[in-house]
């Protein structure tokens, strides 16, 4: 059976303002002003660590300030939180399909299941992959593997929705059916990151296509 495979932030839910507010705070706090252009190119879809790695050198301990950034979001996050829409739908169909259902995100594990308890889609899925997790997080396209591996299904029987450049590259390079999903970033940016294509939201008509592809007889989809 095909599997479908989402990433969360920007992609189950819309986080990104929270995300951003966050880093604001944090950052502004140590001279370094964060505005939308500078999140989309430093941090979105990035792990935390290599963030802060790079723009707080001087700070002994990233995994701390990853840790306190995300202890920070959790507690803005409102509880509940609509998921994008059409996404309740579309897991809703594949679970009554017997479909696969995987989470593959960088976020950190208390993140993660935050943000599936709070749009109620925790006991909807299958597998969860945490980037932090993996010997490699995304862009490279292991946590997809792992995600692939869990589900017993191989990479032409897969479909992966991704917001971020990082995220679309690590699912193209998994070998799965890849859809951007333009919450932050346009059509040309995310099929320049890989996205075979890329949809508005869940509700969007093109998905039912795409859906098509994946579930012809034989599996198999052009990548």
């Amino acid at each position: 059976m095909p599997a479908l495979l989402f990433d969360l932030d920007g992609t189950l839910l819309e986080t990104d303002p929270i995300h951003m507010a966050v880093f604001r705070d944090m950052m502004g706090s140590r001279g370094l002003a964060v505005d939308e252009a500078f999140y989309m190119r430093h941090v979105h879809g990035r792990l935390n660590v290599d963030f802060f790695a790079e723009f707080l050198p001087d700070e002994p301990d990233p995994q701390a300030l990853s840790d306190a950034k995300e202890a920070e979001f959790r507690r803005r996050l409102p509880k509940p939180y609509p998921a994008m829409p059409g996404a309740k739908a579309l897991i809703a169909r594949a679970r009554a399909e017997g479909w696969g259902l995987g989470v593959v995100t960088n976020a950190n594990r208390l993140n993660a299941e935050a943000m599936l308890e709070a749009t109620g889609l925790a006991e909807a899925v299958d597998t969860l992959v945490i980037g932090e997790e993996c010997a490699r997080g995304k862009p490279d396209p292991l946590p997809y593997q792992e995600a692939m591996r869990r589900l017993g299904v191989t990479p032409n029987h897969a479909m992966a929705f991704e917001d971020s450049p990082s995220g679309t590259r690590a699912a193209r390079a998994s070998g799965a059916l890849t859809l951007g999903i333009r919450s932050s970033l346009s059509d040309a940016a995310l099929r320049q990151a890989g996205a075979h294509l890329t949809l508005a939201d869940f509700t969007d008509p093109a998905l039912e296509p795409a859906l098509a592809r994946l579930t012809h007889p034989k599996g198999a989809f052009a990548t």
